[in-house]
């Protein structure tokens, strides 16, 4: 809607142009009209029609600044008519994706949600589930946070998946490689402080490119073709004890 009431003021302003004469000066007219020796124009100011010698009217000039507003004119409707486009796409994108906080696979046109995973924290004492707004008290050493299972119910044929990502908080977010061993899921190795309980996070990161829709949603995509392995989506905040996952597999198709 913007864009078309734009358009029309650009259109009203477009239709009247410069009458240039000889002498440097100019007529503000709505058109004009070259008739044997005489030029006939109406004029915006007096708003009737007016006659004025053809030998006094500089022709040249008034036809090269219109042919001249005329392209400026279609160059500043293209891009709005662009900027419309743009906007009406990432409406649609927006409607296409959930509400809800969470990880989306972009599968054509469609997307579908990936399962949160539950990860637990382990340590010499045991395991704690952690929760990401209550994050469990820690001792000094070290902890692992994993995930169950050795491998994602989640496969991708895709080695370059698209998702879309609606954050639950303003926090981090990357995809990890995850470690698979007895099972369990390796996704972050937390390495605690003494006194200052501190935390030293080592994980695996693959390079992601991202695109913000919104100020929660964005569109993310690894910067180069996964290999095949357990990964999982992650929503973190450095040093605070709290993650969320969303796991996924790549395994690719296999050939006929």
């Amino acid at each position: 809607m913007m864009a078309i009431f734009c358009l029309a003021v650009l259109s009203a302003l477009a239709a009247n142009l410069k009458l240039y004469l000889k002498d440097g000066s100019y007529h503000i007219v709505r058109e004009y009209q070259v008739e044997k020796d005489r030029v006939r124009f109406y004029s915006v100011e007096r708003s009737e029609w007016e006659e004025i010698p053809l030998d006094l009217v500089d022709l040249v000039r008034t036809r090269a600044e219109f042919k001249e507003s005329q392209e400026e004119l279609a160059k500043e409707a293209k891009v709005l008519t662009e900027e419309d486009e743009a906007e009406r796409q990432q409406r649609e994108e927006v409607a296409r994706v959930p509400a809800d906080p969470g990880v989306y696979l972009v599968d054509g046109k469609d997307v579908k949600p990936l399962k949160q995973s539950e990860p637990k924290a382990v340590t010499d004492k045991g395991r704690s589930i952690l929760k990401a707004l209550s994050p469990i008290p820690i001792v000094a050493g070290k902890a692992i946070v994993e995930i169950d299972g050795e491998n994602s119910a989640f496969v991708l044929s895709n080695a370059q998946p698209e998702f879309y990502f609606r954050l639950a908080f303003p926090e981090r977010f990357a995809i990890f490689k995850l470690k698979s061993r007895k099972g369990v899921r390796e996704v972050q190795t937390w390495q605690i402080m003494p006194v200052t309980n501190e935390i030293a996070e080592d994980q695996e990161i693959v390079p992601i490119l991202n695109r913000q829709i919104e100020s929660d949603l964005y569109k993310i995509w690894p910067t180069d073709p996964l290999k095949p392995g357990e990964y999982a989506v992650v929503e973190y905040s450095t040093g605070q004890r709290n993650i969320q996952i969303w796991d996924f597999a790549f395994r690719p198709a296999a050939k006929p």
